[in-house]
């Protein structure tokens, strides 16, 4: 049945049996236990603002394999509208839930598969492109939520795949059969794991032709034999296992994504769900692809993320009768200026966008990486603004078991009182949330996800045309071209 409310999303992910650990104990329900169930609340706002009056538009487009609706998460970008529209929704989404809502992975695998699928095809001969359409088309009826697994654990990260002493460092194909083949591996860091309903495995670099079992892409169930999979630890977790719901800071929704480790002991995936099978050459305009469009999306659910906390700040303010200072309104001005100057890069880059051969659209990618650039910068300069205006009681507060002790309770109620008509409560529960949102996951992942920021600079310089610049430079000075230069 097709997935259309968070209540259908639940029931969803509660029909389903994969295997997860967590603190070296099986999880049985993500929906409810304590460590995956904020994530899985923020991956079902993509599901509400769909069946809401208000961003249904954003959050649904019109398939172009089918004709019908389907959620934008599972769309192919079919123009430069598809692509703004992604943005305004995943800047919403970040307000929303001020944290990772954990399906643009997916939705990014989808597309950069999907253009690379009908390259392949056109100078190889394989149908690797009708059996994605195919593929797709379930997804988007179903409104299935796909965990793109592209990271590889890369081992020993001055070898080759192929030259790795444990050649398991990076998935690959351990036994080709008639019906399809089998693959023994691992992904890492893969964000919204545990509570997806299928993988699309993609590899993690451009691979040459002696790494062509390393070379593959396809899609599997999360609950397929063989598939385990490892929730990681997050700051902070602790207080949330324990359901300390001041001290968490943001009770109904994670830290930031929900990050496992999924491996792969063997597992079967049939030929119809396999897009890539040691066509090497390929590999590299996948990752790039993908890179370019994960990289796009920062500066928009990002911004969303700035959006609390500038909120969270001014508001703490307010609590602690310093609104009106001259400093304070001018590094509140500075994080809306730092948040408006990345979202207008994600907009930018989606602006720019233009077609491939298959007819999907790709983003700018330049400006895709200067926008994941930002991105690494800005938001660790809008959290070091939010802690100085919010001041070092963020750090030391007292638990929510002190405030209420019977003991004890009075005198954190007496002490931590700021303005007189602000609860004491809720000026605790805004610094808590501002220390869940600066408190390290968050930043780590904004300096690290979809690449850490050398991975951005190295595309920004070969992008650079730093030819057709000194051209223009020479043009000017008088000076003429030469053949060698």
């Amino acid at each position: 049945m097709k997935i259309k409310t968070s209540a259908d999303y639940m029931s969803s992910l509660q029909a389903i049996n994969p295997v997860i650990y967590y603190k070296g104990e099986k999880i049985e329900d993500v929906t409810v236990h304590p460590a995956t169930a904020p994530h899985v609340r923020a991956a079902a706002m993509t599901y509400a603002l769909a069946s809401s009056d208000e961003y249904h538009d954003l959050a649904t487009a019109t398939s172009h394999l089918t004709g019908r609706k389907v959620s934008r998460f599972t769309h192919v970008h079919q123009n430069v509208g598809d692509l703004i529209k992604k943005v305004k929704l995943l800047r919403v989404l970040g307000q929303k839930t001020g944290t990772c809502f954990q399906r643009c992975v997916g939705l990014d695998g989808i597309n950069a598969v999907y253009s690379v699928a009908y390259e392949v095809d056109r100078k190889c001969g394989t149908d690797y492109f009708e059996r994605f359409k195919k593929w797709l088309t379930d997804i988007q009826d179903e409104n299935l939520m796909v965990v793109g697994a592209m990271t590889d654990p890369k081992g020993d990260r001055s070898k080759s795949p192929v030259d790795q002493p444990d050649p398991d460092q990076f998935v690959r194909v351990v036994e080709r059969r008639s019906d399809g083949f089998v693959i023994r591996g691992a992904k890492l860091h893969m964000t919204g794991a545990v509570n997806s309903h299928e993988i699309l495995i993609m590899p993690t670099m451009a691979m040459d032709e002696k790494s062509k079992d390393y070379a593959l892409v396809g899609a599997i169930p999360i609950d397929a034999p063989g598939i385990t999979m490892v929730f990681g630890r997050q700051a902070g977790d602790d207080r949330r296992d324990k359901q300390e719901t001041i001290d968490v800071g943001k009770p109904r929704f994670g830290a930031v994504g929900g990050e496992a480790m999924i491996v792969f002991d063997d597992v079967f995936i049939p030929n119809e769900r396999i897009f890539l099978n040691g066509e090497a050459e390929f590999t590299g305009s996948i990752v790039y692809r993908f890179a370019a469009h994960h990289r796009a999306n920062y500066g928009a659910c990002k911004t969303g993320l700035m959006d609390v906390l500038t909120g969270a700040v001014t508001y703490l303010a307010q609590a602690q009768g310093s609104a009106k200072g001259s400093h304070v309104r001018d590094k509140v001005t500075e994080m809306i200026h730092l948040s408006e100057t990345l979202y207008s890069s994600s907009i930018a880059c989606s602006v720019e966008g233009v077609p491939t051969e298959s007819g999907a659209y790709m983003v700018d990618t330049m400006l895709a990486n200067v926008c994941k650039q930002n991105v690494t910068r800005f938001h660790f300069e809008v959290a070091r603004l939010a802690v100085d205006l919010a001041g070092g009681f963020i750090a030391t507060l007292p638990s929510e078991y002190d405030l209420r002790s019977d003991d004890v309770g009075h005198l954190v109620k007496k002490y931590f009182t700021g303005v007189a008509d602000i609860p004491v409560e809720d000026r605790i529960k805004i610094g808590r949330l501002i220390e869940a949102m600066t408190g390290g996951t968050a930043m780590v992942e904004s300096m690290h996800g979809a690449g850490s920021p050398q991975a951005q600079r190295i595309m920004i310089f070969r992008e650079g045309d730093l030819a057709k610049k000194m051209s223009l430079a020479k043009a000017l000075a008088g000076i003429p071209s030469r053949k060698k230069e």
